[in-house]
């Protein structure tokens, strides 16, 4: 197995990245002093971001995009995550874009923010090698009316690089069909589905978001090993996990890298991939997931390889963007 420098060189596919939470915490800081905002306790004292849970994270994270108001801001954004990510050596990213803070699902404010966005992603693509796609997605504790805003600012942007629709936030707020209105019209729109479930929701909500939304992908999902009964189905059904394993550590879900279930449920058949989910939020690249995957599991670059492939498999874009990242892997 080569040591670090050869993993954090492996070409990567990361399906679940959250645009604002890849922020930087200087990026955040600084855009701050531009508007002359204080949200100073945010922050820890050596400049990372501070909470205490998973509950007061939502808070932080959405004080955090206070600073984001403007189309510019999330370009800016937007070249600042993507060169964390390539940095990683990530070569095909997809990231949730939520409307709710691209101009308060407005669409036509929504298009301008998505604009900026785009931009950025073919600068990006131009000088670092990295490409782009956005996933809309509603957030879940701001209730099924504000979602459905989500999903018409989504419906009205499908296409080549809006190509996915999928819900986010405080899993214990309602059920996954409250926001089946939002999931059809997306579906209608010609959008691929995901839904975040089983990260604290437990084994049910993996089995109520498959079932009742009919995702094809679930964000998490890892608490699904806690019924081995829904492991099989999603086996079977080959609906694939964008596994974050540096989040769910670092929330507290698993206790260390050693015993996540990732790779058990790689074992038992179900198609997991690799992601960071809000990486400075979490103290993590996808390098460093990459890192600790070895560590724990004795994974070598075959294995990452082929992860990269199911997460490339997986993806939302089309099959030309496919071919030309399949060429990256094989590199």
């Amino acid at each position: 197995m080569k040591g670090g420098g050869g993993l954090k060189n492996l070409p990567k596919v990361e399906l679940h990245l959250h645009l604002e939470g890849g922020a930087p915490p200087a990026f955040i800081r600084g855009l701050a002093r531009e508007k002359k905002l204080d949200i100073s306790g945010i922050f820890s004292e050596d400049g990372s971001y501070a909470y205490r849970d998973f509950w007061h994270f939502l808070k932080v994270y959405e004080a955090a995009c206070t600073t984001l108001q403007t189309p510019e801001d999330f370009r800016r954004l937007t070249l600042a995550v993507l060169e964390e990510s390539a940095a990683s050596g990530v070569v095909y990213s997809e990231t949730f874009l939520s409307p709710d803070f691209c101009g308060g699902r407005d669409i036509g404010a929504w298009k301008e923010y998505l604009l900026a966005i785009r931009e950025a992603a073919d600068e990006a693509e131009r000088t670092m090698g990295i490409t782009l796609r956005g996933v809309v997605t509603c957030i879940r504790h701001f209730g099924p009316e504000k979602a459905r805003e989500t999903a018409l600012c989504a419906a009205e942007t499908a296409g080549d690089f809006i190509t996915g629709f999928g819900i986010a936030g405080d899993e214990k707020v309602g059920a996954p069909k409250d926001y089946l209105w939002s999931f059809d019209s997306a579906r209608e729109a010609g959008l691929r589905l995901t839904a975040h479930a089983g990260e604290w929701g437990g084994p049910q909500s993996v089995r109520d978001a498959i079932r009742d939304l009919g995702v094809e992908r679930i964000g998490h999902g890892v608490r699904a090993i806690e019924d081995l009964a829904l492991v099989d189905e999603i086996a079977e059904r080959g609906t694939v996990l964008e596994v974050c394993p540096g989040s769910n550590v670092t929330l507290g879900i698993y206790p260390d890298f050693r015993r996540h279930p990732i790779a058990e449920l790689d074992r038992r058949g179900v198609k997991v991939t690799v992601s960071t989910d809000d990486p400075p939020f979490f103290h993590t690249t996808m390098a460093r997931e990459y890192e600790e995957l070895n560590r724990a599991f004795d994974w070598d670059e075959g294995q990452f390889l082929r992860l990269a492939r199911q997460a490339l498999d997986a993806a939302f874009c089309d099959a030309d963007t496919k071919a030309k990242i399949a060429k990256k892997l094989e590199a």
